[in-house]
């Protein structure tokens, strides 16, 4: 395997410096899937933690490394989860967080890091115009920036998701990762491709938000103007340079979905599953929806990286969905 920016035995070495909590979270065998989708699934659920989401991976690394430095301020940008994550990792650290946002973001997660005692900051903008604010603070303050999928610890912290489930050694051979900034598809991807390289690793990403797959694609950096998704997790405009890279060493495919399918994954796993999970932690059964040729008799394993939503939204989002029955 050509090398990423990741490295293994820094990813094992990671575990020690997140809290307990969020590890080893479930793995298992959806069999109520199956009849729906043609093939066996298998769930990795990162939303039984505190932040309801696999970001708090990250950022406890984040967090340990710059209290033992003695820092005590830090801020990020974030569209929500990552947010929260910091909030909670830098409260127990004596760490001021200040989280920058659109103020068009889900308003549960914007709440949720207030409670959590963060600053917030909204931009009248996307998560782009986020990511230049969250810039400029650092700069005029002096503090630690977090950028997610940029700074390596949001990406191996992602990748002891990877750990778990190669430790695990069950049979699949396909993992579908959610990709939006890129942290998660690179963290996993790269534990499983240097552990378990016959494992296809597929990145999904909506359709009204592109980017990082047409630059998968064309191998270089795809920028668009806007996206249009509900699945606002995932929703960037501008690729990473180098998490591309990483991107392009690790992923087998990376494929785009459409709203109506996201939507119909989410019904899915309620109803299935008994999972309510934000779009984003829908895309990999959106993915075997659109194409369930691909998938037929395969063992495949999806990341359900989320499960912060908008009460209303969702309950509008699902009403509207039809119902995938056998």
């Amino acid at each position: 395997m050509l090398e990423t920016r990741l490295d293994t035995a820094r990813i094992r070495a990671a575990r020690g410096l997140i809290d307990p909590v969020f590890l080893d979270t479930p793995l298992y065998c959806c069999e109520a899937l199956e009849p729906g989708l043609g093939c066996t699934v298998s769930i990795k659920l990162e939303t039984a933690n505190p932040v309801r989401s696999f970001k708090a991976r990250g950022t406890e690394i984040v967090a340990s490394l710059l209290a033992d430095d003695g820092s005590r301020a830090v801020v990020c940008a974030s569209s929500g989860n990552l947010g929260q994550a910091l909030a909670w990792s830098g409260r127990g650290r004596g760490l001021h967080v200040t989280v920058v946002a659109s103020r068009f973001a889900t308003v549960g997660k914007l709440d949720r890091i207030r409670a959590l005692d963060a600053g917030l900051e909204l931009v009248d903008g996307d998560h782009e115009m986020a990511r230049e604010r969250a810039a400029a603070i650092a700069r005029y303050d002096g503090i630690r920036l977090v950028e997610d999928s940029l700074d390596i610890e949001t990406c191996e912290g992602a990748a002891t998701i990877g750990l778990e489930l190669v430790d695990a050694a069950p049979s699949f051979d396909t993992v579908l990762l959610a990709l939006g900034g890129g942290a998660l598809a690179t963290g996993v991807g790269h534990v499983v491709k240097a552990l378990a390289p016959e494992v296809e690793v597929i990145c999904v990403q909506p359709l009204g938000a592109p980017a990082l797959t047409h630059s998968w694609h064309q191998r270089r950096v795809v920028t668009t103007d806007s996206t249009d998704t509900i699945a606002d997790g995932v929703a960037g405009r501008r690729p990473i340079p180098a998490v591309l890279g990483d991107l392009l060493l690790v992923a087998d495919d990376a494929v785009l979905v459409q709203e109506a399918s996201i939507i119909a994954g989410m019904r899915m796993l309620l109803d299935r599953a008994g999972l309510v999970v934000e779009p984003s932690a829908a895309l990999g059964i959106a993915a075997i929806l659109e194409d369930r040729d691909r998938f037929a008799g395969r063992h495949v394993v999806t990341v359900v990286c989320g499960s912060n939503v908008d009460v209303d939204a969702y309950h509008q989002w699902l009403g509207a969905a039809p119902l995938h029955r056998c």
